[in-house]
């Protein structure tokens, strides 16, 4: 790990002061070093799979390095593998500089034990698909496979290298979610697949691929989550703040507000709650205050008391 820190500095030597800001630096064969390398070794085998096994067969193009590897693969005959680590060691190099030192050994690893897996996988299985004469199928579960892959990846603060790099760059002047941010880059490299194979059936499998990909990407990040934010407007606000805190042991917080028509003083109240205690409430309101307002917004991801803490999302 030293070597890349070190190698780091030299190629960004302005942002060698925020080095920690970047690069995470376990202490080797420590619980939490096994648990990155560990989610790295795992993330780019299932990633291999989705590849090998549902994606290359029938020349689906998913965006990124390994699009473009499966296109020259088809074309040439080159290793995918072998191809993609090619493209991949200058976009690192690249996103490093544009980045800063955040690509260390788990990045490295990461993209080269999928080119290891991808090249050995592919002799094994002779290029041969796991469902055969079914692309439309392939495409669902490739993406599947591939976003869960990618996901374990990126939970270990690393990257696979590939369209995950130029998303980050993109990212450091876009706050869109990674998942996509993903799906804008690569249905770019997709038009290159339609243009080499001249089939329209490639691009239309490839971005359900792309698409199912980066929502399980967000999903892996995020976790799946039942909970439910809600905004609620009604003068019996004291009790639903009772209903609340006393029988529901949630808390919320009151938000000032003022009616547009009437121009009264209103309080908001701003709350989550899991899906069941969405129903719970909502049959409170109707048998204290049937004229209430309220919006129910889905809470992609929920930390605080109560709920998984910001320690826990961070261990994770």
């Amino acid at each position: 790990m030293a070597f890349f820190y070190n190698f780091a500095i030299s190629f960004y030597p302005e942002k060698s002061y925020n080095m920690a800001a970047y690069l995470t630096r376990e202490k080797p064969f420590s619980k939490k070093w096994l648990k990155a390398y560990g989610f790295i070794v795992l993330g780019t085998f299932i990633l291999s799979i989705g590849y090998v096994y549902f994606i290359t067969p029938y020349k689906i193009v998913p965006g990124g390095v390994y699009g473009l590897s499966i296109v020259i693969h088809h074309t040439f005959g080159f290793p995918v593998g072998l191809t993609a680590l090619v493209f991949n060691i200058p976009l690192v190099l690249i996103g490093l500089k544009l980045l800063g030192p955040r690509f260390g050994a788990k990045t490295v690893t990461g993209f080269v034990l999928t080119s290891v897996f991808v090249d050995g996988m592919s002799y094994l299985s002779k290029m041969q698909p796991l469902v055969e004469d079914d692309p439309l199928l392939s495409a669902i579960f490739g993406g599947l496979f591939m976003g869960v892959g990618v996901g374990l990846i990126f939970k270990s603060r690393a990257t696979s290298g590939g369209t995950d790099v130029v998303a980050m760059i993109i990212g450091k002047y876009n706050r869109m979610p990674l998942g996509q941010l993903m799906i804008m880059v690569d249905s770019v490299i997709v038009l290159v697949g339609l243009v080499a194979f001249g089939d329209w059936k490639i691009p239309l499998y490839s971005w359900i691929v792309i698409f199912i990909m980066g929502k399980v990407i967000d999903i892996v990040l995020q976790g799946p989550s039942y909970d439910k934010t809600l905004f609620i407007i009604s003068d019996k606000h004291e009790q639903i703040r009772e209903k609340l805190i006393n029988d529901m042991r949630r808390g919320g917080t009151y938000i000032a507000g003022e009616g547009m028509f009437g121009g009264k003083p209103k309080k908001i109240i701003f709350t989550t709650v899991t899906r069941r205690e969405v129903a719970m409430l909502e049959d409170f309101l109707h048998q204290i205050d049937p004229a209430a307002f309220m919006t129910v917004i889905e809470a992609n991801e929920v930390l605080g008391e109560g709920f998984k803490s910001l320690k826990d999302k961070l261990e994770d």
